[in-house]
């Protein structure tokens, strides 16, 4: 009896992991073995970097919004520490749009913070 390979699937599987190699450089986009490995690698790499993304978003408004509360007389942990008394309920993505592109509104944050 002969043997039995089931190309028909093994050559969709390469087409596949081909198919996501498209647009790198050298053997990395065509040669299956070297294209498997790199395709492997930068799944690993987006898996692990959607969740770094979301450090380095939160670094960033904390940074942002150290600095507005600073030109204010506060540093970041106070302000935040006060906002948290005074029952002001928004995240740090929209403290930090506030801090960036309208200043006015911040400085309302800011001094009502400082109120309470």
């Amino acid at each position: 009896m002969p043997r039995s390979v089931n190309a028909v699937a093994s050559r969709a599987r390469r087409k596949r992991t081909l198919k996501l190699a498209k647009g790198y450089w050298g053997r990395r986009k065509n040669v299956w073995t070297v294209a498997k490995n790199a395709v492997e690698k930068g799944l690993q790499y987006a898996y692990r970097d959607r969740k770094v993304k979301k450090r380095e978003f939160r670094r960033l408004w904390i940074q942002r919004i150290n600095a507005g509360a600073r030109l204010h007389g506060l540093s970041y942990s106070q302000f935040m520490g006060k906002a948290k008394k005074a029952n002001i309920d928004l995240n740090r993505k929209v403290l930090a749009d506030l801090a960036m592109n309208h200043p006015e509104a911040f400085k309302a944050v800011v001094d009502k913070v400082k109120d309470a």
